[in-house]
């Protein structure tokens, strides 16, 4: 004999609309990264790729172009000689300095330090 539970739909909470948004951006493997070292100011693109072990070439352009368009980061081309580009945060980016730092307060107390998200 099976029971039949009662479900109530309106009980069920669905996830913060911005909650969603936000973490469909910066949930993407580097963005946070990106944005965690471009807080400490402008960067160029090879500071940025040393800065983040293990991003290529390629990944990275693609994120600064998505946090581009989201409008959190800014791309500054100083014409040189040498051509160099630099990337940095708009106000909208710099705002989310202190939700980073709060994220990296909370890994350091929760998330074991010996092993990253990544790993199985």
């Amino acid at each position: 004999m099976t029971v039949e539970r009662s479900h109530d739909a309106e009980a069920c909470k669905q996830v913060d609309s911005g909650i969603a948004r936000v973490f469909q951006l910066l949930g993407k493997r580097w963005t946070g990264p990106i944005v965690a070292v471009l807080t400490d100011g402008p960067a160029y693109f090879t500071d940025l790729r040393r800065a983040i072990p293990g991003l290529s070439e390629r990944m990275l352009s693609d994120r600064l172009t998505e946090l581009g368009s989201a409008g959190l980061v800014l791309r500054e081309v100083d014409e040189g000689p040498p051509l160099r580009v630099s990337y940095r945060l708009t106000e909208a980016g710099g705002a989310l300095e202190p939700a980073l730092d709060e994220l990296a307060a909370w890994a350091k107390l929760h998330l074991p330090p010996d092993r990253r998200p990544d790993e199985s």
